[in-house]
């Protein structure tokens, strides 16, 4: 299995997230996407390859132009201003009663374009963020040339990322852009199968209404875990997208044998609408050790989940997104792959 990992991911270092009365480092730390592929060349589990560039128009076939134009800007907006903190970071959002309005400031830009404080910007991270776009993108390039599988070492994550706006850790979705971008290329049917610990409301809310895409996600009850409003069961698509998504809200305390029913539902799911390709947003954040976390999937049982995915018999790509224990992410995720392709 082919690799695609980009060092840009390192330029998005020296992340704030909120922590109690004020700010602490953030667990989407650059050890995430490093020790994936330390482990995966230490496993021998295949080449890696950096990705290819792309151009503005591969972005905006699921985001907003006007969302892509601020990422690119936001942090010389930030100094431009005059503003000295580390991290460009919102505090005003848009809520009842207010409007998207075209504001020149960069803290009203910030919170038009954000929908949590959990997506700060600094110095380097328009190049990580579209470079680990590129990395998903070439390994939809990869599938469509042949190969069976390819992961895609995303560096940061996407999967929170709406059409135009950040949050959890997102900023482009890679995963949405990948399966849109087999699209493009003529598949007539793509499956997108989320197994990320938080659900991937941004991949939700851009297929939303196709019959294209169908989409899936296992994760944490909303009810209780972020992003809170977004991933219930009763959400599964509107007008020509209706039935074709499908929403696995878990308890905590979800272990691989409670984990194992709602999955093989998920993929008797995708097996039935019969896609040309299958994209996995694989989130390491299950793992029983994650520090921000509340399932009890164990590493082994990563084979297992991996087996499942990969009897399915169809090209897929594995886009990485959360996972924050940082000793056993590169275990986790390589006992993923292997599993897939020994499936």
């Amino acid at each position: 299995m082919r690799t695609i990992y980009s060092e840009d991911h390192q330029l998005h270092d020296g992340l704030l997230e909120p922590d109690g009365d004020g700010w602490a480092p953030s667990v989407e730390c650059p050890a995430r996407a490093n020790n994936v592929v330390a482990a995966i060349l230490e496993r021998k589990l295949g080449d890696s390859i950096p990705p290819r560039s792309y151009g503005d128009d591969k972005l905006t076939t699921v985001h907003d132009p006007d969302y892509v134009n601020f990422l690119s800007l936001a942090w010389s907006e930030w100094i431009a201003a005059g503003e000295k903190g580390s991290n460009a970071k919102p505090f005003a959002f848009v809520g009842a009663g207010m409007r998207y309005a075209d504001t020149r400031n960069i803290h009203g830009r910030l919170g038009r374009y954000s929908f949590g404080s959990n997506a700060p910007l600094v110095a380097g991270s328009w190049q990580a963020i579209r470079r680990s776009a590129e990395v998903g993108l070439t390994g939809a390039d990869l599938i469509l040339e042949g190969e069976r599988f390819a992961f895609s070492a995303c560096r940061p994550p996407g999967h929170h990322a709406t059409t135009a706006q950040c949050g959890g850790y997102c900023y482009l979705n890679n995963t949405a852009l990948a399966a849109q971008s087999l699209i493009h290329a003529g598949m007539d049917r793509v499956a997108v199968l989320d197994v990320d610990y938080h659900h991937g409301n941004g991949t939700q809310s851009i297929f939303y209404e196709r019959d294209d895409v169908l989409t899936l996600s296992l994760h944490a009850d909303p009810a209780l875990e972020y992003p809170y409003f977004l991933g219930f069961k009763d959400e599964q698509g509107s007008g020509p997208g209706e039935g074709f998504n499908r929403n696995y809200p878990l308890p905590f305390g979800t272990d691989w044998k409670a984990y194992s029913e709602p999955l093989h539902d998920a993929l008797k799911h995708i097996q039935d609408f019969f896609p040309s390709a299958v994209v996995v947003a694989l989130g390491l954040d299950t793992f029983a050790g994650d520090p921000i976390s509340y399932f009890e999937i164990l590493a082994e049982d990563y084979i297992s989940m991996g087996q499942r995915i990969g009897a399915l018999n169809l090209p897929t790509l594995v886009v990485l997104e959360g996972g924050y224990a940082l000793d056993a992410i590169g275990e986790n995720t390589v006992n993923f792959l292997e599993g897939i392709e020994n499936a």
